[in-house]
């Protein structure tokens, strides 16, 4: 028949525009590629920033430990962390304990300028829910399905988390409440399996406790830097002292960090090296460490944002995603979902006019075949479309289920007619 030609060549004539239409947006793709990587002075590729914040103390004496926690609390959330994004283990019984002579509030100097408790403070895990369990299940995933989003780590393998722990410890361990204990194996082994989970892509580890620097000497997975507040055999010290309060109120290493942190921005090119730069143990007391074998990135070209901020870059992607490889399952979802109204549309085409048209069995079996090749072709384009059968332009194929639908109806119309 002649609409068969017609029909090839329309096919032909679509698969021509689309790969002038490819080349087009590849071309538009590498200049994109090329203005943001012209914008962004870092080369990390995370696309989102997590934290999680473990105050491991608990009662009034550990007043400063609170402290601590409050004050990386408040820091992250300033450079664009938001609440859903920060996991914060508190034990929260000092706010609101009998011996404080400020009800309500927590504060990080003697001064008392600043309230690090506040309004707007949203604890995760409370008192007894501080626990190594609790910790090692919220790194790793491994969470009963009746524990809220709001109490999950949700990252992806383009997830940047900062991790801070401060508490009392000793020797590659951590205590938690007095109770029981961390120790530098459990927290290697579970950033492993973070790894192989694909649960981040990388982690900056900050810990502030006594012999500090044990905690992150059995790390073994890759994209992981640490830092901590002292050696093997040294103590890490507080501050300084409240006279009001009656107990110490930061301790030193947090404080010197929390110093730092106060002059950055969210679009800060300040370092982590520039961190690290500024240790000193004339001011803190303590020989603070830096881990960094594990880490792939140059520390002078790691900004102190890519951890602490929240994400202020853009991820270009392929134009080619319909290509099947790596493709997220919600694209894939969402290209089969177009590719099925249009199947639907030919057959409820060819339908109707099979409903019209004059009856005779020559004319039925011939729209019977119109119908099979319709199927056979919206099948095709979908296949197309999910990208099992190579990369192929989605505007095109919209163009030529267009056409054959077209060419399909028109047939019919002809075989009705006769």
């Amino acid at each position: 028949m002649l609409i068969l030609p017609w029909l090839s060549a329309a096919v032909v004539a679509a698969a021509s525009w689309s790969q002038r239409v490819h080349a087009q947006n590849a071309d538009q793709e590498h200049a994109v590629r090329g203005f943001f990587n012209a914008q962004s002075g870092s080369v990390s590729s995370h696309t989102n920033n997590w934290a999680v914040l473990v105050c491991a103390s608990r009662y009034w004496f550990n007043y400063r430990h609170m402290s601590n926690a409050l004050g990386m609390y408040r820091t992250v959330k300033r450079l664009g962390i938001p609440d859903s994004n920060i996991i914060l283990m508190l034990a929260d019984d000092v706010a609101c304990n009998p011996r404080n002579k400020f009800p309500g509030c927590v504060y990080s100097n003697a001064g008392r300028s600043l309230d690090l408790y506040g309004d707007n403070i949203e604890v995760d895990y409370r008192g007894y829910e501080v626990t190594v369990e609790n910790f090692l299940r919220v790194l790793t995933g491994r969470m009963d399905p009746s524990v809220p989003r709001s109490k999950r780590l949700l990252t992806d393998d383009r997830s940047n988390i900062f991790v801070y722990m401060t508490g009392h410890g000793g020797n590659e361990f951590l205590k938690f409440q007095d109770n029981e204990e961390i120790s530098a194996y459990d927290i290697a082994d579970a950033f492993e399996q973070m790894w192989q989970k694909k649960r981040y892509n990388e982690i900056f580890f900050m810990i502030d406790t006594c012999q500090a620097n044990t905690m992150y000497s059995k790390f073994y997975s890759p994209n992981i830097l640490a830092t901590g507040s002292s050696e093997i055999h040294e103590n890490s010290y507080s501050y300084e002292n409240d006279n009001d309060i009656g107990v110490a109120v930061i301790d030193s290493y947090t404080h010197h960090v929390l110093e730092f942190m106060e002059g950055i921005g969210k679009t800060s090119h300040k370092s982590v090296q520039d961190l690290f730069d500024t240790y000193s143990f004339e001011k803190i007391h303590s020989h603070p460490g830096v881990r960094a074998d594990l880490f792939r990135r140059p520390l002078r070209q790691t900004l102190v944002t890519d951890f602490f901020g929240g994400v202020a870059q853009a991820e270009v992607l392929s134009s080619a995603l319909v290509s099947g490889q790596g493709i997220p399952n919600t694209t894939e979802r969402s290209h089969a979902q177009e590719a099925v109204p249009e199947k639907l549309a030919m057959v409820n085409a060819v339908e109707a006019y099979r409903t019209n048209a004059t009856s005779g069995q020559t004319s039925t079996q011939q729209i019977e075949i119109v119908r099979t090749r319709a199927l056979d072709t919206a099948a095709m384009f979908e296949s197309y479309a999910r990208g099992e059968q190579g990369s192929f332009s989605i505007t095109a194929r919209a163009w030529a289920s267009v056409a054959v639908a077209g060419s399909l109806i028109a047939w019919v119309s002809r075989i009705s007619k006769h």
